[in-house]
């Protein structure tokens, strides 16, 4: 008999920003050069959008030539995994009343580093899915 329950789950646009928001955690990927790079950043979630914090560097020099970015953030609990992805553009913050709402989010760096620009991700695309656990279907037909 086939499993009818799928332990894989897509999830709306609104729980996708709730896990966002729950988070302070994801990964960052740029094109640097020519090469995709992904970078670990604490971020926070303003509105519909990603706020990180950085400093000049690999990352921000990516996202400046090519303004194309995705995003990950991951969470987990003793029975779900959930992953949102989210593709769009990004560009640092310049208009003074949207670097004052960029502050005003508190975000700090991980480590004790000057990270002076504010970079604000607009989602085109954003996903999510919760993922069931659960024991290997394989080991069922193992004899």
């Amino acid at each position: 008999m086939a499993d009818t329950v799928s332990p894989v789950t897509i999830l709306s646009d609104v729980r996708a920003w709730d896990l966002l928001a729950g988070q302070q955690v994801g990964r960052l990927v740029v094109i640097a050069g020519s090469e995709p790079e992904i970078f670990p950043v604490n971020y926070a979630v303003d509105g519909e959008s990603i706020v990180i914090r950085t400093a000049e560097g690999t990352k921000l020099d990516g996202l400046l030539q090519h303004g194309r970015v995705t995003f990950e953030a991951d969470t987990w609990d003793v029975d779900h995994g959930y992953s949102v992805i989210l593709h769009g553009e990004a560009a640092p913050i310049t208009d003074p009343a949207e670097l004052a709402r960029a502050e005003a989010l508190r975000l700090k760096p991980w480590v004790p580093t000057v990270k002076t620009v504010f970079v604000r991700i607009e989602p085109d695309r954003i996903s999510a899915r919760k993922f069931t656990f659960g024991p290997d279907p394989i080991e069922k037909y193992r004899y």
